[in-house]
Parts: structure tokens; C-alpha cells; sequence
């Protein structure tokens, strides 16, 4: 098993990590999404409530489509809430983080792995959100494969921006009420 607290501490910020990985093209790409992304009031002030550090390590790649679309809406949360602490991991430099961090199998990207303040795993999400594979059913299985729970976004950045919000709350809302954190705290 891994040693989460020293790995994330070995990770990189976001604009490190693109340095070192990003080729210029891919750079550019990052900061089209990243200046697409825009945070709502109400999502501001869900993320500056958070109360309890999350470390976060991030598995990605500069050159994933996926991780494009998704990781600049991770650096404007932690941009909302010095509390959210992200750390992000190439993943084909870290083979023993995309095998920890498999999905279905595979070595997919991005993943983020939740960490409480003390390193202890809160949770675990990745690779496409609920609004990005309800588009993909969509688009790759036809009207047969409908959920008909909700319909196609028409902004699907917005949906998939607020899926990753969902989930960055949820595991708020984990540390927040733990037991362990709460006497640590005396809260």
C-alpha cells in the first residue's frame, strides 16, 4: 500500500506540473478550458464554507483530452478555498499511483484520490463525471440506452464543473462530520 501523505507531499502544484509536462500546444489547451470555467456565486461560497483541509492528489495527463476538460475546474476550486490542497501526478511517471488508482482495470486519468488533513483516505473519483458519460451514452449508444433521470446538459462543462463540486462537498461534508475530526477539533 502507499504511502499517501508522502506522495502527495511529493506532487506538484498545477502550474508546475504543466510546466513539466505540458508541450506548448497542450499548455494552450488547459488555458482555453481553464479560462471557459466559470464558477457560479453560490459555488464560490459553497467552496470558501469549507472548513476542513482536503489534500487531493490528482493523477492526470498533460495530454488527455479528459484531464483537459476537467483539471482547470479543479484549480479554480482550490483557487476558492486555501483549504483544498491539490497535488497533481503525471501518470505514466507514476506507475504505482495509476496502479493504485486503476478504474475498471485500467489505468485512466484524471483520478483524484481524497485525503483528510492526516492522510487517511476519504474517497475516490474519476475518471469522466455523471454528466460527461450521460453525454457519451448519448452520443455512442443512441436514444435506446436513456436514462431519462435527467436530460442532456447543454452546457456540459457547467454540469460536469458542478458533478466535481458534488463531489468535493461530499467529501467536505466527510471530514466535517467525522467523529475522529470533530474531538481532534473540538468541534
Amino acid at each position: 500500500m502507499l504511502d499517501y501523505g508522502t506522495k502527495f507531499e511529493a506532487g506538484q502544484t498545477y502550474q508546475a506540473f504543466l510546466e513539466q509536462y505540458g508541450s506548448a500546444d497542450q499548455k494552450a489547451r488547459w488555458a482555453a478550458v481553464h479560462g471557459r470555467v466559470a464558477l457560479t456565486d453560490a459555488q464560490k461560497q459553497l467552496l470558501a464554507g469549507f472548513t476542513r483541509e482536503m489534500k487531493i492528489i490528482c493523477l492526470t495527463g498533460a495530454w488527455c483530452g479528459d484531464c483537459v476538460s476537467q483539471c482547470p475546474i479543479f484549480n479554480h476550486f482550490e483557487a476558492a478555498n486555501p483549504l483544498v490542497r491539490i497535488r497533481y501526478f503525471d501518470r505514466d511517471a507514476n506507475p504505482d499511483l495509476g496502479a493504485a488508482l486503476s478504474v475498471c482495470g485500467g489505468a485512466r486519468v484524471p483520478v483524484l484520490l481524497f485525503l483528510s488533513e492526516d492522510n487517511f483516505q476519504v474517497g475516490f473519483y474519476g475518471d469522466r463525471t455523471l454528466s460527461k458519460y450521460r453525454r457519451m451514452a448519448a452520443d455512442q449508444l443512441g436514444p435506446a440506452c436513456s436514462t431519462g433521470i435527467a436530460p442532456a446538459s447543454d452546457n456540459l462543462l457547467e454540469s460536469v464543473t458542478q458533478d466535481w463540486l458534488n463531489e468535493f462537498e461530499r467529501v467536505q461534508l466527510i471530514l466535517r462530520t467525522s467523529a475522529r475530526l470533530r474531538q481532534k477539533h473540538g468541534d
